[in-house]
């Protein structure tokens, strides 16, 4: 039986590992130039600043297992000092707030070395980048993808280790039950509203005035800022998720000049003037967002996967996006979750 992996993010990548392993034949394909999805990290220097997901922690045995099996260190995000809050007026008052990532994890290198590891242990026959599926068309024989260079793969089954609401804009021929396109629409894409902001530095001039880094914002464009440096040493970094809505930071020059400008208000005016400004808005990331995840998460949704996307095209075609775990939905271990969920159908 082959396999077709749509989505070559920490899922797909993991789902695809696991049939490398036990000798199964399939084929993982990627709309991007790049393996990861929304695990991405941009370097400066000897620094690795991840523009994704960032954090992993305890209780995450798939994450401590994969981390584990292929030798790479985790470190703990830096908290010590004083944290401070920006109120409605612009006001900051430091020794306020609290560090709200104490005791979560990094990794040494940047998250992007799991997805570069596993990515790089498949043979080259068994993976593609720039393959965007446009096209899933079913027969009594096998499953077609047809992708949007006119190409084409086919399969005996399909993961689909995407977002469900990116899922959804697949043309699924014949179509999918009107409940099972309903759930997958209805699925809230973890990361997907927001945009993240990290300035790079060749001193760590937060932690020099004795700050931790962590900063609460009441006016913006940043809500919520944390140190991002590396484990040793630097090109250091402080990032920053921004809060204004996705139709208010479509000029990114001028939400670049606002977030320096905020920079240098919460953390001296050398803070204003970093080596250089990253900034990665996801919801504009077509391979991410949907027009309905224009709006950022401010709260956890409850995630898993709705009976109505169970058995379809006669139990041929699977979801494994950190959206559908039941237990760790939204979190990178979620992805390793939804991924394992797979291999036991």
């Amino acid at each position: 039986m082959r396999t077709l992996i749509i989505g070559g993010g920490l899922s797909g990548l993991a789902l695809a590992s696991a049939l490398e392993a036990d000798g199964h034949d399939y084929i993982l394909v990627e709309a991007r130039d790049r393996f990861g999805g929304r695990i991405m990290t941009e370097r400066y220097g000897s620094g690795y600043y991840d523009m994704g997901p960032a954090w992993f922690w305890p209780g995450q045995p798939r994450i401590a297992a994969l981390i584990a099996k292929l030798e790479l260190e985790k470190f703990d995000q830096y908290s010590k000092g004083i944290q401070m809050v920006e109120d409605e007026r612009g006001h900051v008052h430091r020794g306020r707030g609290f560090a709200s990532m104490e005791g979560s994890w990094r990794l040494k290198g940047g998250l992007d070395q799991l997805t570069h590891c596993l990515a790089e242990r498949l043979p080259a026959m068994r993976k593609r980048l720039n393959a965007h599926v446009a096209k899933l068309a079913k027969t009594d024989d096998a499953i077609t993808a047809k992708l949007i260079d006119s190409d084409t793969v086919s399969a005996d089954r399909v993961v689909l280790a995407l977002p469900p609401r990116v899922a959804a804009r697949i043309d699924f021929v014949p179509s999918l039950p009107s409940d099972a396109m309903h759930a997958m629409q209805g699925i809230a894409t973890w990361m997907a509203g927001h945009a993240k902001a990290l300035a790079v530095y060749d001193r760590p001039i937060w932690r020099e005035a004795g700050l931790s880094g962590d900063a609460v914002s009441h006016i913006g464009p940043m809500v919520e800022v944390h140190d991002a440096s590396p484990a040793e040493g630097g090109p250091f970094a402080l990032f920053g998720f921004v809060g204004v809505p996705p139709e208010g930071r479509a000029d990114a020059q001028v939400l670049r000049q606002n977030i320096l400008a905020q920079l240098g208000h919460l953390f001296g005016p050398e803070a204003s003037e970093p080596q250089k400004l990253y900034l990665k808005d996801w919801a504009f990331d077509p391979h991410t967002a949907t027009d309905a995840d224009a709006k950022p998460l401010y709260a956890h949704p409850t995630y898993g996967m709705p009976r109505a996307m169970t058995g379809l095209w006669d139990g041929k075609l699977h979801f494994a996006g950190t959206e559908v775990a039941p237990q760790f939905g939204g979190y990178i271990e979620g992805a390793l979750e939804a991924a394992e969920n797979v291999l036991k159908i």
